[in-house]
């Protein structure tokens, strides 16, 4: 952790090894009172030449590729350091030499001990932690100024004491081991922090979908039990799909936490059409419920995805629960399919009234909504567009002012054969209007 002349005296080596104009600096064991008389000692030194050793110290930062130089020095960095340094230097001249360790603090580590150099390093470690600098940058910050004293003691042939040099060795010491002691404890505890917000978000998922799924199930439940419907038909299926994909829900959770992982996409080629048609049977008492009409196109049978059949279900689902919630009453919601060239895009348009200007991003971030309705906890969104991603698809939405918006899931293109396409002909006769 210490500069090079910091090593090499340590190794008993001479730090300096190059004349400057016939003479060489040296660290003196015993300086002779001569001496004393003609050249200051080591605090004043660094006290008359404080501006140019910062700037050196600026100039090495500026030189280092990752992150770019900051525009400001840190409050807490080496010009705070240098002058607790020369402070030090200062106090251990005077007849209590010992009280310099509040400046400082004790050599050899061990106990940690209150300071102000450790107190205000372990501020600058955290300041480089948000500016984004790394581990081994808060380490050079130090080493830096240690490398400028040399430099400018190299080039003004100054003397280092010993004494001063173990003074300087032990506060870049002190400094550098707070520092990034400080620095690895905010990291770890940022880190933490993520764990937990993703653990939040995982969380809200599955609430969301157990919600819309249980909804669902209540809403053809209470058709049936209303005398509408029998038990045989296409609505008391929906309830049965309902039931089925929150067990699918409540597996796969499980399995997440124990793989401590995302959702993994289960693939297979699935009928465009028949995706279609069961997800009009599953949304189109909701829409009648919320007093507005659902329109569906027409979709060509031998349209296919590679994709998880549940996380695209749930995708459009929500998009349509969204539409459902947001628009106007009396209006329509209309799911529209087709293919383009190698694409295949399945749009859900609604009647909201358009997106207040730069909502469209701002739609798909977690735990966010803008609307008056703040029923659901702002998840929709953001889940469909992971989901829309792990099919190696895109979610995107394009605002139609004063009138709504279209979200479009936009997916690889695949064909059925004949035979799977015949197969899924009928599911096209119940999707078409």
């Amino acid at each position: 952790m210490k500069c090079a002349a910091v090593a090499r005296f340590a190794e008993g080596l001479f730090p300096f090894s190059m004349p400057v104009q016939g003479k060489t600096p040296q660290i003196s064991e015993a300086p002779s009172k001569a001496w004393r008389e003609e050249i200051n000692v080591l605090h004043e030194f660094l006290a008359d030449h404080r501006t140019d050793l910062i700037d050196r110290c600026k100039s090495k930062v500026a030189q280092r590729p990752s992150p770019a130089a900051i525009g400001e020095e840190p409050e807490h960095g080496v010009p705070l350091f240098l002058d607790q340094l020369i402070k030090t230097l200062r106090m251990e001249q005077t007849m209590e030499p010992m009280q310099s360790r509040k400046i400082s603090g004790p050599a050899g580590g061990g106990t940690p001990a209150l300071s102000e150099i450790g107190v205000s390093a372990a501020q600058h470690g955290r300041e480089l932690l948000e500016r984004g600098f790394t581990v081994d940058q808060v380490v050079h910050d130090y080493g830096d100024l240690c490398q400028a004293i040399m430099e400018v003691a190299f080039e003004h042939t100054a003397p280092i004491q010993v004494d001063e040099f173990q003074t300087l060795n032990r506060c870049l010491d002190n400094a550098i081991a707070d520092a990034v002691t400080e620095f690895a404890y905010q990291r770890d505890l940022a880190s933490a922090d993520n764990r937990v917000h993703t653990f939040n978000e995982r969380l809200g998922f599955l609430a969301h979908e157990l919600r819309n799924l249980l909804s669902t199930a209540t809403l053809v439940l209470a058709t049936i039990k209303a005398g509408n419907v029998g038990l045989g038909g296409a609505t008391s299926a929906v309830l049965d799909n309902s039931l089925i994909a929150m067990r699918h829900l409540i597996d796969r959770s499980l399995a997440d936490v124990r793989a401590t992982a995302g959702l993994n996409a289960r693939h297979q080629l699935i009928s465009v059409a028949r995706l279609v048609a069961d997800i009009k049977t599953a949304t189109l008492l909701e829409a009648q419920e919320r007093g507005c009409e659902l329109t569906v196109s027409y979709v060509d049978p031998t349209l296919a995805v590679d994709a998880d059949r549940d996380m695209l279900l749930a995708a459009v689902g929500n998009l349509l629960q969204n539409a459902f919630k947001f628009t106007k009453p009396r209006t329509r919601v209309a799911l529209n399919t087709y293919a383009a060239a190698d694409r295949i895009r399945i749009d859900i348009e609604d009647c909201c009234g358009g997106l207040p200007p730069g909502g469209a991003e701002r739609l798909f971030l977690p735990f966010r909504q803008f609307a008056a309705d703040k029923s659901g906890l702002g998840l929709g969104l953001a889940i469909c567009r992971r989901s829309v991603e792990a099919n190696n698809g895109v979610l995107s939405v394009r605002n139609l002012p004063d009138v709504g918006c279209v979200f479009t899931i936009d997916l690889p293109r695949h064909s059925l054969s004949i035979e799977r396409a015949l197969g899924a002909s009928g599911a096209n006769r119940v999707v078409g209007r």
